[in-house]
């Protein structure tokens, strides 16, 4: 599966690839280089973004429905143009409450999903 570099410096978002992740959770690299990198991730109704931790800073953005957000252990329902910051190392989960789209920004970029 050819992924997008940054190497291309203008990135239309229907020649990417979609990589379904299972359980209802799809997402596509949209474009990156070695210090940063953006992801979109679609998920349906009740899809289950499982708590997880990275060494990488996230921020997300979420473009479209509803989610509740676990970071630390604290949790908050975010909707629609809402925003949440992850610190490094930081367990971090979501359940999508209505079907909805995340906008991800990772740095440094994460190889693990090349």
């Amino acid at each position: 599966m050819e992924k997008n570099s940054a190497q291309n410096l203008f990135v239309e978002d229907n020649g990417l690839h979609w990589e379904d992740l299972g359980n209802g959770v799809s997402r596509k690299i949209i474009t990156y280089d070695d210090k940063l990198m953006l992801v979109k991730v679609v998920f349906e109704k009740n899809a289950v973004g499982a708590v997880h931790h990275h060494p990488h800073t996230q921020i997300s953005y979420i473009e479209k429905g509803s989610f509740e957000v676990n970071i630390n252990g604290e949790k908050r329902v975010m909707e629609t143009g809402g925003s949440f910051y992850i610190p490094p190392d930081a367990p971090h989960g979501v359940i999508c409450l209505q079907e909805g789209v995340l906008i991800d920004v990772f740095s440094p970029m994460r190889e693990d999903l090349i």
